[in-house]
């Protein structure tokens, strides 16, 4: 008869992980079953690996749809992780005997094809707004740490489990006393109300393996499981269910197809504030516990507390060696104080609180975020099985010597460079195929060939890899191929020319050529002036700099004569798209206007320039052109030196003039948005405007003083101020004092000038 040993843990935490590791050690198994995806054992393989460096995770998806994927993270101090190690290394059989997810996997693809059911919100006069609101207490099933802390006196169960299990160090004797508390919670629980489906489905495989461990002949089997589960696993007891039960619950379960390797992952995602369910508080303590778990109370605290001075010190913030005396004797007093034989993270927060931080919250944050909770990333070995797609991209990380990490970290490429570019390149495919492991920032300092990008990897970007792998087997194909899918499914100009522009800085060269071609053909058929000026910013943007970007200048060239043709287009259409519209199709067609000048600009064509301010100056002379498009267009030609200040000073005033109050201050904001320098250094205009304030009447100017202020509200602090004091009279040139010069005392200065540059002064006479 085999003997059967459960071990009930916590899925991460340094002391669970020890005393598991001195258990199995002592009992010495000849089968050990984990709780996990039977579908990830034959990567089990590679768990002795030198290049796997927790955390990593094991990462499980639907090979046809590959976005329900499941991750199945492993910290160094996870006890299942040192269960695999403690397998591979004494070449004991190992194996996982969770559900397999195929099953779950089946369950939501079904759910999510079906149309979801609609529930009915509670209404607004439903809710009585002083009901008092009370956070549900958890069930004895949803939390039973919390439970059992309660019944310790404890409020909170993370911190009683962290200081009876995890901090205490290796205890084979713990897992017993886990196993008769979780049996207690288990009797309670059921009672009250039997486990869900899947829960039932999960315990029944687990049951289910063990039993096929038996017949396969292993006489001493080891149990690693969550220790919530550990109850109902004990097949030796008397109240275990029948093997025709548990294969009832299993009977019939639709599969679906699976593949799995590991994946790199974070210290941050192993956290409970990442919303992970299994997560802890203070992953990165629990690494330092891990490492440092027999170096005994007092060097483990120091070398805590020597990491927070020298992160401090990182950070510019001063830290010094006295400072980390005084902090380890501080969290030791506070830990004796309160009958606790080891020093805890607890204490340790508190110390640095008063020592390091000086009472500052800020800095105790910074110290939470870094090491408590850290953002390491692990690595996976390269004997891993990958997809075709996940092993271009690494290997292009690699060739270029762009380090993957978690931690977010500044890029600057000088595209000079052809390792720069290349880096470019491929942050550009990435973001085309949305994955996001850059974020483009603002460039310090000028020029075309500087591009800044903050870099950071996440886990999940693996899955979008692999999901990406449907488009091609490298990165140039799957992002070319899904360009082209895109391009399909674009439904007017503006989306083909923002793609271009994003396919030129990703340089794939095949997309571009079609695209270009997309793009002429929907510029001929497509009659919206709004439409066509949507899409001219983008072309004027490849047309300018496309060389400074990419080799292949033979379709960017091609887009000349299509942008002339737009450009000409709406320089016919413009006038008659702005006749008679409302207020927030004139808004929408204000900020076109603004971009439709700057490609003009842009393209540094003196024609386009003549042709652009020519239709400019159409829509002053007509009537019917909505006030706001009049008032910007004049302040475009003013600004070209298309109209002196009098003359716009007359167009000002005939505006004023106007009897309808809307149509004023539509062109006033037209004209002056973001424009308030003008009123303070031209004369002309201020007093024009001053003028029509001091006439206008009472019911007007109420009227037009919210319209007024939101044009007002568009200048900068100091130039309202400016414009303020100078209607007050305390600034107007006028009244600037004159000057009279002295030449001989200016002379004397100009002799002195002369002297300092080597000079012979001037035959003056200076007294």
């Amino acid at each position: 008869m085999s003997t059967l040993k459960i071990f009930g843990i916590r899925h991460h935490g340094p002391g669970s992980a020890q005393s598991l590791r001195n258990a199995l050690a002592t009992y010495s198994p000849d089968c050990i079953l984990i709780e996990g995806p039977p579908e990830a054992d034959a990567l089990l393989t590679h768990v002795a690996d030198a290049g796997m460096k927790p955390p990593i995770a094991l990462l499980l998806y639907a090979k046809d749809t590959p976005k329900h994927a499941s991750f199945y993270p492993f910290a160094a101090f996870s006890p299942e992780w040192q269960a695999l190690q403690y397998g591979v290394e004494q070449n004991v059989k190992t194996q996982f005997m969770d559900l397999p997810v195929a099953f779950r996997f089946a369950a939501d693809l079904a759910e999510s094809a079906e149309e979801p059911a609609k529930t009915e919100e509670p209404s607004a006069e439903d809710v009585d707004p002083l009901a008092p609101t009370e956070a549900p207490v958890p069930t004895v099933r949803q939390d039973p740490l919390s439970w059992l802390a309660h019944a310790a006196g404890y409020t909170d169960g993370e911190r009683w489990w962290e200081q009876l299990v995890e901090e205490r160090g290796a205890d084979e004797d713990v897992f017993a006393a886990i196993f008769e508390a979780m049996s207690a919670l288990r009797e309670v629980a059921d009672a009250d109300m039997p486990p869900e489906i899947w829960e039932q489905r999960r315990e029944a495989y687990m049951r289910k393996t063990i039993r096929a461990a038996r017949k396969q002949g292993f006489a001493r089997i080891a149990v690693v499981c969550g220790a919530w589960h550990a109850p109902v696993l004990q097949l030796d007891s008397g109240n275990a269910p029948k093997i025709q039960d548990d294969n009832a619950l299993l009977k019939g379960l639709p599969k679906a197809k699976v593949a799995a390797t590991w994946i790199p992952w974070t210290t941050s995602r192993l956290s409970r504030a990442s919303g992970y369910g299994a997560g802890i508080n203070s992953p990165g303590w629990y690494s330092h516990l891990w490492r440092y778990q027999d170096s005994g109370n007092l060097t483990l605290a120091s070398r805590w507390l020597t990491r927070v001075a020298r992160l401090l010190r990182a950070e510019g913030l001063d830290a010094s060696s006295a400072q980390v005396i005084d902090g380890v004797r501080l969290a030791q007093t506070l830990s004796a104080m309160r009958g606790r034989a080891t020093i805890g993270i607890d204490a340790l927060d508190e110390a640095a609180y008063a020592v390091f931080a000086n009472g500052n919250p800020k800095v105790l944050q910074l110290i939470s975020a870094k090491l408590t909770i850290g953002n390491r990333l692990g690595t996976v070995s390269s004997a891993v099985p990958t997809t075709p797609l996940q092993k271009d991209v690494a290997a292009s990380q690699k060739r270029l010597r762009m380090q993957v990490s978690a931690t977010h970290k500044e890029l600057v490429l000088d595209l000079r460079k052809p390792n720069d570019l290349a880096r470019s390149q491929l942050l550009h495919r990435l973001r085309l195929l949305n994955i996001h492991w850059g974020a483009t920032q603002q460039s310090r300092g000028k020029g075309t060939f500087k591009e800044t990008w903050m870099l950071g990897w996440q886990p999940e970007f693996e899955v979008q890899v692999i999901e990406a792998g449907r488009y091609g087997q490298t990165l140039a194909q799957a992002s070319g191929a899904f360009v082209v899918e895109k391009s399909n499914a674009a439904q007017n100009l503006a989306e083909l020319t923002a793609l271009l522009d994003d396919t030129l800085l990703a340089d794939l060269p095949d997309a571009t050529e079609l695209l270009v071609q997309r793009i002429r053909d929907r510029a001929a058929q497509d009659a919206d002036v709004q439409h066509l000026m949507q899409a001219l910013p983008s072309l004027a943007h490849v047309l300018r700099y496309g060389n400074v970007r990419t080799q292949h200048q033979a379709d960017v060239a091609a887009l000349e004569t299509v942008v002339n043709g737009i450009f000409t287009r709406i320089c016919i259409g413009l006038p008659n798209a702005c006749r008679s519209i409302a207020d927030d199709a004139a808004e929408t067609l204000f900020l076109h206007l603004q971009q439709i000048h700057s490609a003009v600009k842009l393209l540094q064509n003196e024609q386009h320039l003549v042709q652009w301010l020519a239709t400019l100056d159409q829509l002053c002379a007509i009537d019917s052109v909505h006030a706001l498009l009049q008032g910007r267009a004049t302040k475009i030609l003013f600004d070209e030196a298309q109209r002196t200040s009098p003359e716009v000073a007359h167009q000002l005033g005939l505006a004023l003039s106007d009897p309808e109050i809307t149509r004023v201050t539509a062109w006033l904001d037209g004209f002056f948005k973001n424009s308030g320098i003008l009123l303070m250094h031209d004369d002309v205009l201020f007093d024009v405007l001053d003028s029509w304030f001091e006439t206008i009447s009472e019911d007007k100017f109420q009227h037009a003083l919210p319209l007024i202020r939101r044009t007002f509200s568009s200048f900068e602090t100091g130039e309202r101020h400016n414009i303020g004091r100078k209607a007050s009279g305390q600034q107007r040139k006028t009244q600037q004092p004159k000057f009279e010069l002295d030449p001989t005392r200016g002379q004397r200065v100009l002799d002195h000038i002369a002297v300092l540059l080597g000079q012979m002064p001037a035959a003056t006479e200076v007294a």
